[in-house]
């Protein structure tokens, strides 16, 4: 920030890790926490409040981009300068989209700052819908009847079975008792998975193994989700409702983030705009 071209300047922005192919995570942002090592962080800047001594936040947005836009021209990592876009709007989102961005958020260009007004911009998902196969589901916590989540997983090109994730919202009541009953006949007692899946997330609740019911895999269930975290699990996950028209043992995916093959070396002793923002132009 010391780079700037300014004495004093207020600016308004966002945190986001990138990994190397340009798409924001957020399990980067917890894992440069817990680590201590930012360099895969980026500060991405679309607005500006004040500017040596000036108060620009009263404003129009489009009016407030002319200065941010010359104070970060030659700005470099870790600070990037989150640009706009005038316009198509449905275009712009379905861009974004495509390339397995989260979201982009819309604004209204002639609006003045406002802190926490959402009415003077919305955000709008990139949400994906997949076929997954169902492998088991967990026990209801609370008032909620029947089951808790679906435990989701995809056929690998190996033919390997691997887990996703979990999926317990956009479940009514009678569903729910529905796929209980569904699920009944297929139950095991044995894991089809060959490596278990994880008992913590960065996001979720814990999986609690023991509350854990284990079903042939035979039901395919489709979902709408976000995106996939960096350890390879669904997130943001709602139920959709079960394929019986798709047989589960089609349902094959790559692993979305292959970790890299480990190779023996020796080791001396010796001490990564991703998030579209659009701009609309007024209906």
């Amino acid at each position: 920030m010391a780079s700037l071209g300014a004495d004093q300047a207020y600016l308004d922005g966002e945190l986001s890790g990138v990994r190397p192919d340009g798409i924001t995570s957020f399990s980067m942002i917890q894992a440069a926490s817990d680590s201590g090592n930012a360099a895969a962080l980026v500060f991405f800047l679309f607005d500006l409040l004040h500017l040596d001594g000036e108060d620009v936040s009263a404003h129009p947005l489009i009016e407030r981009s002319a200065p941010l836009t010359a104070l970060l021209s030659n700005v470099g990592p870790p600070l990037h300068y989150s640009d706009h876009q005038t316009g198509n709007g449905r275009a712009f989102f379905e861009r974004a989209c495509g390339l397995s961005l989260e979201d982009i958020v819309s604004k209204r260009a002639d609006a003045p700052y406002a802190p926490g007004n959402r009415g003077l911009w919305v955000k709008v998902k990139c949400l994906h819908r997949e076929e997954f196969v169902v492998i088991g589901w967990t026990d209801p916590e609370g008032t909620r009847p029947w089951l808790g989540a679906l435990l989701l997983a995809y056929y690998d090109p190996d033919g390997r079975l691997v887990y996703a994730g979990r999926a317990g919202t956009g479940i009514k009541q009678a569903e729910l008792e529905r796929l209980w009953r569904r699920l009944q006949p297929l139950a095991v007692s044995e894991m089809p998975l060959e490596v278990p899946p994880p008992r913590t997330s960065r996001f979720g609740s814990p999986l609690v193994l023991s509350r854990v019911h284990w079903v042939r895999p035979e039901l395919v269930a489709e979902v709408k989700y976000l995106t996939w975290t960096g350890d390879n699990l669904l997130r943001q996950v709602v139920y959709e409702g079960l394929r019986d028209d798709k047989p589960a043992v089609e349902v094959r995916r790559e692993v979305p983030h292959p970790k890299p093959a480990t190779q023996s070396r020796t080791v001396t002793a010796k001490k990564p705009v991703a998030r579209s923002r659009g701009v609309p132009s007024k209906p």
